[in-house]
């Protein structure tokens, strides 16, 4: 059995307030720099994002998130060889970053925040990631109430698909993402990430975001997950990653490329020497 080496999708949050790293990267420098550091690391895709989505985040308006983005996608195509994906809700800011150089269209809602989303995916040709959401981040923590979180999702999932086929969207350029932390008590997220299997039904790739996320944080210190700090959430994350190797993964999204890299070898190596 061959392995199926994910791509690694690094974040970078140009933003004042993202859970994990906002204001680290805010001048058009220092976002140059870290998405540099991200391809060292072995990054195949730099994620940009300019507004947070982090539990309780303020919205933030639209030219202020294409002014952050916009000149960071334009950097990064002129001087790294790297696939770039917008992270965004905003139709516009969509247009703009793949006019920019932007390949993947990396929307958090599924084209559910912005009526336009799936017009201007259909229009650009850019991979469209669709996760599974619920509401703007002021309300999420309010929604998370299924019947069975992996089928519920799964079937929302779907249904956002089939909208976005309607849409003009090739389905070849669709990827799926469970939505992790989105709308999701820290016991769903755990049951969502441990039945994969029912997004695998869709017969879609699958991008999986857990990075640094509350969930993550509480298997580690149950009693305050708010203590754990990045260091500790990273190597948590790379673990998880390499044991979701067992799957047929299309990406993993993370904010410290090089321990998830690493991890990914690791469990590559391992599978290597059981067939020798």
């Amino acid at each position: 059995m061959n392995f199926y080496r994910p791509l690694v999708m690094g974040v970078l949050n140009v933003t004042p307030d993202s859970f994990s790293d906002g204001g680290q990267h805010q001048s058009l420098q220092a976002a140059i720099d870290h998405a540099q550091v991200l391809v060292m690391a072995g990054a195949d895709i730099v994620d940009v994002g300019g507004e947070s989505t982090r539990p309780g985040a303020d919205r933030v308006a639209l030219e202020t998130e294409i002014a952050r983005v916009v000149p960071v996608i334009e950097q990064i195509k002129a001087n790294l060889d790297v696939q770039v994906s917008i992270d965004t809700m905003n139709a516009e800011t969509a247009r703009r970053a793949v006019a920019a150089g932007a390949s993947i269209i990396n929307d958090v809602s599924g084209g559910l925040a912005d009526e336009n989303m799936l017009a201007v995916a259909a229009e650009t040709g850019a991979t469209f990631v669709i996760s599974h959401w619920r509401g703007f981040s002021d309300i999420m923590d309010t929604q998370a109430v299924y019947h069975d979180v992996a089928v519920d999702v799964a079937r929302e999932l779907g249904a956002r698909v089939e909208a976005a086929v309607a849409a003009g969207v090739s389905r070849d350029k669709i990827v799926i993402d469970p939505g992790l932390g989105f709308a999701k008590d820290m016991k769903q997220n755990w049951q969502l990430v441990a039945r994969l299997d029912e997004l695998e039904k869709l017969g879609l790739p699958i991008l999986v975001g857990a990075s640094r996320k509350r969930f993550i944080a509480g298997a580690i210190e149950p009693d305050d997950s708010n203590e754990v700090g990045n260091d500790r959430r990273d190597l948590a994350t790379a673990v998880l990653t390499a044991m979701l190797l067992q799957r047929k993964l299309w990406g993993v999204r993370v904010h410290n490329v090089l321990a998830t890299t690493d991890a990914i070898s690791v469990v590559a190596a391992l599978r290597e020497g059981g067939q020798s």
